[in-house]
């Protein structure tokens, strides 16, 4: 496996990594948890060290299989990326009350890189900065509980500037 130093982080990432939006289903367009835990085993098992997920992936269970999929020392072999869905945060509270859901999902006291879930114009305004997200992101890695903050972007490049 390659690896590739992540930023000004000084971490060595698989060039590989494991994105969990679509893992394989069973009957009822469910994940099929016992394939899906075995396939990303695998991956970490042969190298792949970055694990990404999201809230929304799966109706919400992909947190659950891959916080299932990393226990048995798992986790420790892996940096996780995950993502607040910012289009839910209502009030302030939520930022932490989502943050503390994803981890118990997760099954982890830390995710390693956690973004901002595809911001555009009107998620900046509306839910970064008129619910302070960043500064809740500095806390939550003052508080342990994030050790690198981040964002997914979906909108223009003149909005990106």
């Amino acid at each position: 496996m390659q690896y590739r130093t992540f930023g000004r982080t000084g971490i060595a990432v698989s060039a590989l990594g494991f994105g969990t939006m679509r893992l394989p289903l069973a009957q009822e367009e469910k994940v099929d948890e016992a394939e899906a835990i075995a396939i990303l085993r695998h991956a970490i098992d042969s190298g792949v060290n970055y694990v990404d997920t999201a809230y929304p992936y799966h109706q919400g269970n992909s947190e659950r299989v891959v916080g299932k999929a990393l226990q048995d020392g798992y986790r420790e072999k892996t940096y996780l990326a995950d993502k607040c869905p910012v289009w839910l945060v209502e009030k302030e509270e939520d930022f932490e009350r989502i943050l503390d859901e994803q981890l118990e999902k997760l099954q982890t006291d830390h995710i390693d890189f956690y973004l901002l879930h595809a911001l555009n114009r009107e998620r900046l305004e509306e839910k970064v900065k008129k619910f302070h997200l960043v500064d809740h992101m500095k806390k939550a890695r003052e508080a342990g509980k994030i050790r690198f903050l981040g964002f997914s972007f979906h909108d223009s490049l003149d909005v990106f500037k």
